[in-house]
């Protein structure tokens, strides 16, 4: 059987689920906020003509350590090297090349499909609709077109370190004080993109590090993101939650009920630095976040370049 959640977080799961608000047929869940406002409101956060990528290399030496089976970092292998087409080394020649990874292994975002718990998904899919085949009309191709108002709220700054040394868990109320510290109202249909500067760890090297101890939300955040009507939500680490979790009786709460009950969109392993460089900057922490997954279908994740333009 699943791992059950403890009565107080069943409790929560139920009171913001989203379950049937876009009909019994939806498979998108908080991506259905996304209205033309909210892109419109993400294109008038472009000013300056910037852009920046969210996006971590994809290559051998990425944040997997082999401890998640399956979840291998990219592989690259060549299927054509300078192939002369023609016979003639000075005609047309071409490259060509194919990679295998885990689907989460790298900046990604989580599908619906990705978590469940008492035998469901998203939206009541039973869990027995995920086979050897991929997880049918709830995999990853169901998000479609992701682009709305991104809104930086990063939590090492509103502390004043540059990176958390602990499991730091991050609360409803923090994220509005980040908020309040950047002069914004987060409104239905954003995306909210939380820093915490974890990605230090990786670029020392430490991926165990990086991967075992992670600040991130809290339980006391999962109410924020349904009253605040959040399209989807992405993070610089490797777990999104605060992992160990604040509740030992309770295996990764957050993924549980964003995914399974609110319908949440969640990415992890996103790189905000340079983001969050130049909003220190110039003091402006919205941009029109692009971040479209490629449509894999069936699969419980998605691949991401996403993009930053402010």
């Amino acid at each position: 059987p699943m791992p059950k959640l403890p009565d107080d977080l069943l409790d929560l799961a139920a009171r913001v689920s989203n379950r049937g608000r876009w009909g019994d047929d939806d498979r998108r869940g908080t991506l259905n906020l996304i209205d033309p406002a909210a892109v419109l409101r993400g294109a008038a956060a472009v000013r300056d003509g910037k852009a920046f990528s969210l996006s971590l290399p994809y290559d051998a030496d990425g944040p997997q350590t082999g401890a998640i089976p399956g979840r291998d970092n990219p592989k690259l292998e060549m299927t054509a090297i300078n192939v002369e087409y023609t016979g003639d080394a000075d005609g047309f020649t071409t490259n060509d090349d194919r990679f295998s990874m885990g689907v989460q292994a790298c900046t990604h975002w989580d599908a619906l499909s990705h978590v469940g718990y008492g035998g469901e998904l998203y939206n009541g899919v039973p869990r027995e609709q995920v086979t050897e085949a991929g997880a049918g009309d709830l995999g990853i191709q169901a998000y479609g077109a992701v682009a709305s108002r991104g809104v930086l709220l990063d939590v090492a700054r509103l502390h004043g370190v540059d990176h958390f040394d602990d499991n730091h868990p991050i609360t409803g109320d923090e994220l509005d004080a980040c908020a309040a510290a950047a002069g914004l109202t987060v409104e239905p249909g954003d995306i909210v993109l939380v820093r915490t500067g974890h990605l230090h760890f990786l670029r020392i090297g430490e991926k165990d590090r990086y991967r075992m101890v992670c600040p991130g939300l809290s339980t006391k955040s999962i109410e924020w993101f349904r009253d605040h009507d959040v399209a989807a939500v992405a993070t610089d680490t490797f777990v999104l939650e605060c992992f160990p979790g604040e509740d030992p009786a309770a295996l990764l709460p957050i993924h549980m009920i964003h995914l399974r009950d609110i319908g949440l969109a969640q990415g992890q392993i996103w790189n905000l630095d340079e983001l969050a460089a130049d909003s220190e900057a110039d003091g402006r922490w919205e941009c029109l976040l692009t971040a479209t997954p490629i449509p894999l279908t069936g699969a419980s994740g998605g691949l991401v370049a996403p993009t930053a333009l402010k």
